[in-house]
């Protein structure tokens, strides 16, 4: 850094929290939320929240969930062709079929990411609607539009439509279903073609977040109408922290999905790097973390003696090339401003003395969004940064963000130069040959509620992706470039539809245990964290096609494990919304849900023995035999019981036993399973760490 004292953290990914209350379409919702069970007349306003619509018919009118109704936040080209999933990748037959439910800030419908030319109309099954309020239409692409605001008023700022004022879901949708659409760039960076990962498939928004934040009323409200809409996956690039599952929205409405054989794919969040902040990490959803592609956008900046620097920043406009002087913000305090003007080293807005920065370029000690400089009337900034520089942000001037190691030298060229000058460029896309790695906001496990359920699942692009936008939010543009878990979840969204529109009967177990074990290895030398970083490892599309076993899990495996969890009846039906009991014969255990992956908490330097129970399924060749191929360090002991599987027919189920022994000295302790039949190779990691 480029001095003392404390600095505000930097700017997040993608956007910030958003909120919502009232009815979209003038109905009355009902939802279940929380822990307990009262009348509705006995709740305060702001609890009275009614059953469930699909629950009134089974004789529970009365129940009412309770707990307070957060506010949650959004987790905010060239990304398929990374992944090996180019345009001309082989289709479904029933690719056209599958709809998407959105649930995000609504969506910009004029986009040509959504144009219906060619479209059919919507699949006969479909129920859902379209509120056309503020000119809001959906055509054949975009088949139905709702949004949500239960309680309070809209805000001016806000449209009380499915229309987005945000970019978020506009971004997030196209990426997951956009069109083909060609010569897409942002002010000429990153030029190309812009796609989504099922450009057929149909789509229904869901619009909950708004500029006062994402409210969980009506989160739950989007997942009933999604679901009795009659989507076939859900994804939500949202998140929020819950310290049980019967109080947490996404965790209960994709419950109600998922016993309606409807996946939902979520953002794993942007608190990383550190360790339990991931999110959405409930055992039924499919939690993506974000990592890098090949292409990353620099911004150079060069000094007065010929030095040049590639810095990290999404610059439509710069400098070109034209000198300006150079000046340290700490030698330009806003006096007047007062005890904030000691600060002025940061550059952050009313710090800085505008008579001395004027025209000049200011070298700033972090990171801010550059209030501060414009408006003391800079024409750029250089901000030095002490950690990893690994994902470009949009600036409101041009901006150079630099690693210190680069900003001391800006600083010591600075110091010893009469005349210090500097020049910043516009922005370019380069080869980034590191790539794929896990960025450093992506949120890291362990999974903090579960912790032998290895949480996030596996990781997607979600830096620096190129998508259509709003061009009610700024930067006025049709497609924009952001960075955050928002932008992984629906490439995988994307993915899990290619997967089911080859396979439409498969569970969303069975979706997700092909997703997870057919991604490919990431390397733990570029992710201090491995598994607990990018899960079993990065999707992989092709392939997940055909994934030879999977590992299903229905309803009832969900329920005995929450059960073994020490769920009873009563909070455990806050979760399913039905008639569930923990019984005897319900009660298992989380080491033995049939899981696509291992996840072992231990205490660090005690011995560890414990064994997982395991059922796969062949989706592969009828008459095929799987070897069990382990790979781990002296540290860990796997033992596969039986290590051979010989199957007769597609469909047909085999069990088998993982045994873990060792000693755990080391923090994570990774290894490996593979069920390879020479053809087929389905690998699930192994993971052990230390609480």
């Amino acid at each position: 850094m480029l001095g003392g004292g404390s600095r505000p953290s930097r700017p997040p990914p993608s956007s910030g929290p958003l909120n919502g209350w009232k009815s979209g379409d003038g109905r009355q919702r009902f939802i279940s939320v929380g822990a307990g069970a009262l009348k509705a007349s006995e709740l305060s306003p702001i609890f009275r929240l009614k059953v469930p619509l699909h629950l009134e018919s089974k004789g529970m009118e009365e129940l009412v969930s309770v707990f307070p109704s957060k506010q949650r936040k959004l987790h905010t080209t060239r990304s398929w062709n990374f992944m090996g999933f180019p345009s001309t990748a082989p289709r479904g037959p029933f690719e056209s079929d599958v709809i998407i439910g959105m649930i995000d800030t609504g969506i910009w419908p004029e986009s040509k990411s959504f144009d219906d030319a060619g479209f059919g109309p919507p699949p006969s099954r479909w129920k859902g609607i379209c509120q056309s309020n503020h000119n809001f239409t959906c055509n054949n692409k975009i088949i139905g539009a709702r949004y949500y605001h239960l309680q309070g008023n809209i805000s001016e700022y806000d449209i009380p439509s499915p229309r987005d004022s945000e970019g978020h879901g506009t971004h997030t949708s196209s990426t997951a279903v956009g069109r083909l659409v060609t010569n897409v760039s942002l002010a000429g960076i990153a030029g190309g073609t812009a796609r989504g990962g099922v450009p057929s498939a149909r789509i229904s928004i869901y619009k909950v977040c708004w500029s006062d934040g994402c409210s969980d009323i009506d989160l739950l409200a989007a997942f009933e109408d999604a679901i009795e809409d009659g989507v076939d996956i859900i994804s939500i690039s949202i998140g929020g922290y819950s310290y049980n599952y019967f109080e947490d929205t996404i965790a209960i409405g994709s419950f109600h999905a998922m016993k309606k054989n409807i996946l939902t794919s979520s953002s794993a969040g942007n608190d990383g790097p550190y360790n339990f902040t991931v999110e959405n990490y409930a055992p039924w959803l499919l939690t993506v973390a974000a990592s890098t592609i090949d292409r990353k956008i620099v911004a150079r900046t060069k000094l007065g003696n010929g030095e040049e620097f590639q810095g990290k920043a999404v610059n439509i406009n710069g400098l070109d090339g034209e000198m300006h002087p150079l000046i340290f913000g700490g030698n330009a305090p806003n006096i007047s401003a007062g005890d904030i003007a000691k600060y002025s080293r940061y550059c952050d807005e009313g710090m800085l003395d505008g008579e001395l920065v004027k025209g000049k370029v200011v070298l700033c000690d972090g990171l801010s969004y550059g209030f501060g400089p414009l408006r003391a009337g800079a024409v750029g900034a250089i901000m030095g940064i002490d950690w990893a520089n690994d994902v470009s942000y949009e600036f409101l001037l041009p901006v150079s963000v630099l690693e210190s190691n680069n900003s001391i030298k800006v600083q010591n060229y600075l110091n010893n130069t009469s005349n210090p000058t500097a020049s910043i460029y516009k922005s370019e896309g380069v080869f980034d040959a590191a790539a794929p790695y896990v960025v450093s906001f992506s949120s890291r496990g362990p999974n903090p509620l579960t912790p032998n359920i290895l949480k996030p699942d596996l990781t997607a692009p979600g830096v620096d992706i190129l998508a259509a936008w709003s061009p009610l939010s700024d930067p006025k543009v049709p497609y924009n470039m952001i960075s955050g878990t928002s932008m992984a979840c629906p490439h995988t969204t994307g993915v899990a539809a290619y997967v089911k529109s080859f396979n439409p009967s498969w569970s969303p177990a069975a979706i997700k245990s092909a997703l997870i074990t057919t991604a490919y290895v990431m390397s733990s030398t570029k992710n201090a964290e491995a598994e607990l970083a990018y899960g079993a490892g990065h999707i992989n599309p092709l392939v997940a096609l055909s994934p030879g076993l999977i590992y299903d899990a229905q309803e009832i495996d969900y329920i005995k494990m929450l059960c073994g969890e020490g769920y009873f009846t009563t909070i455990l039906r806050l979760v399913t919304g039905d008639q569930s009991s923990c019984t005897p014969t319900n009660n298992g255990t989380v080491l033995d849900l049939n899981y696509p992956t291992f996840a072992l908490q231990t205490q660090h330097g005690k011995f560890f023995s414990t064994s997982f129970q395991r059922t796969v399924t062949n989706v592969g060749v009828s008459n095929s035999t799987y070897y069990a191929i382990v790979n781990a360090p002296s540290s860990l002991k796997i033992n596969v019981e039986p290590n051979v599987l010989s199957f007769k027919a597609l469909l047909e189920k085999k069990s088998f036993l993982v045994k873990l022994e060792g000693d755990a000295y080391e923090t994570i302790i990774s290894g490996v399973l593979i069920w390879s039949d020479g053809i087929h190779n389905v690998r699930s990691p192994i993971v052990v760490y230390t609480s």
